[in-house]
C-alpha cells in the first residue's frame, strides 16, 4: 500500500509543477485590478516561475541527489506550500512576484529528481510508458492550469494558490522510494551531470521545444493576422496542441519501449517539422487546427524520448542529467518567440519554416546516422557516444 501511495505521489508531482506555473494564465486582469498594475504587467507573474525554474535546474537535480533525493523532494514541497501561501496573501504586486519566484526555484527541486525517482523504480523495458505517464500528467497540468485558474478567479483568485498549497502539503509527506532517501555525494556531481552526451540530448530538447511547442505564440500572431481570430478563438486553436499532446503520451510511452528513445527523437523531429511548416503557409483555418494538434505528438515523441535517452543510461547522476536537459528545454521555450518572432516580421511563413529545418536537422545530424541496433541510451548512442568518466 505504501509503495502505491508513493508511485501516485511521483506522478502527482509531474502534474503539480505545470499547474502551478500556467495557472495565472487565465486571472491576469484580475491580477491586474487588484495589485493595480495591468494586464501586461501581470503576465510577469508567470516569467517569475518559469526564469528560477530553468535556472536553478542546470544544477538542481545533483544538488538534489548530493544532499538526498527525498529530504530534498520533501523540503522543496514545503517551500512550495510557504511560497504559494504567500501568493495567496500578497499585499502587493513586488511580494507577489517574489512568492511566485520561490515557487519557480522549489519546482527546480522536485520536477528532476521525481523522473529519477521513476526510473530507479522502473524496470528499463518499462521505462517509456512510465515516462509517456509522467509526461501526460504534465501536460494535463499545463491544459488545465487555465481553466481552473479561471474558475477559481470567478469567485477569488487567490483560492488557486490555497489549493496548490494543500496538494504541496500532501506530496510532502508522500516520500520517495526507499532506495532514494540516501545521499549520493560521490557520483553526484556537476561534472557527471554536464557530459557531452547529456549536452546533446539537452541540445535536443532545447531545440524540440523552441520549433514544436514554442510555436504557439507565432500561431497566436498567425491566427489573428491571417484569420481574424478573437483572443478566445485563437485560445481554442492552440489548447489543440496539449489535448492531443494529452491524450497520446501513454501511447508514445508504451511505443518508446518498443523503438527506443533515439528513433523517437529522430521521428518526432521530423515528423513534427513538417506541420510546423505548413501552419505557416496553409490557407485554410480548420486545417491549421489540426496540424497544430498532431505537433502535440511529435513534441511527445521528443521530448519523452530525451528523457528516456537520459534516464535509462549509466549515468552516475541520472537527476543531475535530467536536471540539465529540461532546464534546456525550458530555456528553448523561452528563446523560441526572440528567435522567430523577427523572421515572422519579416515575412509570416519564414517564421515557421525556419525552425522546421532548424528541429529536423539537428536530429538527423546527431541522430540519424549508426545502426539502429544499438542500445538507445546516453552514452551508448551512435551520435550520443559513451564519454568517458
Amino acid at each position: 500500500m505504501r509503495r502505491k501511495v508513493t508511485l501516485a505521489a511521483l506522478y502527482a508531482g509531474g502534474f503539480l509543477g505545470p499547474f502551478a506555473g500556467g495557472v495565472t494564465t487565465s486571472m491576469l486582469p484580475e491580477l491586474g485590478r487588484d495589485f493595480g498594475v495591468s494586464t501586461q504587467t501581470a503576465s510577469y507573474s508567470l516569467t517569475a516561475y518559469l526564469v528560477p525554474f530553468a535556472a536553478l535546474m542546470l544544477f538542481s537535480g545533483t544538488l538534489g541527489a548530493r544532499w538526498g533525493a527525498a529530504r530534498s523532494v520533501m523540503v522543496a514541497y514545503l517551500v512550495y506550500v510557504v511560497s504559494s501561501l504567500g501568493c495567496a496573501i500578497a499585499g502587493d504586486y513586488p511580494g507577489f512576484l517574489v512568492a511566485r519566484a520561490v515557487q519557480g526555484g522549489a519546482n527546480a527541486f522536485t520536477t528532476p529528481l521525481l523522473l529519477a525517482a521513476i526510473a530507479t523504480v522502473t524496470p528499463v523495458e518499462r521505462l517509456g510508458r512510465a515516462l509517456g505517464l509522467f509526461a501526460s500528467l504534465q501536460a494535463a497540468g499545463q491544459t488545465s492550469a487555465p481553466l481552473l485558474g479561471g474558475v477559481a478567479a470567478e469567485v477569488n483568485w487567490r483560492l488557486a494558490f490555497v489549493g496548490v498549497a494543500v496538494v504541496s502539503a500532501t506530496l510532502a509527506f508522500a516520500g520517495l522510494p526507499e532506495r532514494m532517501r540516501a545521499p549520493q555525494r560521490g557520483a553526484s556531481t556537476l561534472r557527471s551531470a554536464w557530459r557531452p552526451s547529456v549536452l546533446k540530448a539537452g541540445w535536443l530538447a532545447l531545440v524540440g521545444w523552441a520549433c514544436l511547442g514554442g510555436m504557439s505564440v507565432l500561431l497566436a500572431l498567425r491566427a489573428q493576422d491571417r484569420f481574424g481570430l478573437t483572443a478566445a478563438e485563437r485560445g481554442l486553436v492552440l489548447t489543440g496542441f496539449g489535448v492531443v499532446g494529452l491524450l497520446s503520451a501513454r501511447f508514445v510511452g508504451r511505443g518508446i519501449d518498443k523503438i527506443g528513445g533515439r528513433r523517437a527523437v529522430l521521428i518526432g523531429s521530423v515528423a513534427g517539422a513538417v506541420p510546423v511548416a505548413l501552419v505557416g503557409t496553409v490557407p485554410w483555418l480548420p486545417a491549421v487546427a489540426v496540424l497544430w494538434a498532431s505537433t502535440g505528438v511529435a513534441a511527445q515523441l521528443v521530448l519523452t524520448g530525451v528523457n528516456s535517452l537520459v534516464l535509462s543510461g549509466d549515468s552516475p547522476n541520472r537527476a543531475g542529467a535530467v536536471s540539465v536537459v529540461q532546464s534546456l528545454r525550458f530555456t528553448g521555450a523561452a528563446l523560441s518567440p526572440l528567435a522567430f518572432t523577427p523572421l515572422y516580421q519579416v515575412t509570416p511563413w519564414l517564421g515557421f519554416v525556419v525552425p522546421a529545418v532548424l528541429v529536423s536537422g539537428s536530429a538527423v545530424l546527431l541522430l540519424g546516422k549508426g545502426s539502429p541496433r544499438r542500445v538507445d541510451r546516453v552514452g551508448e548512442t551512435p551520435g550520443l557516444e559513451r564519454d568517458p568518466q
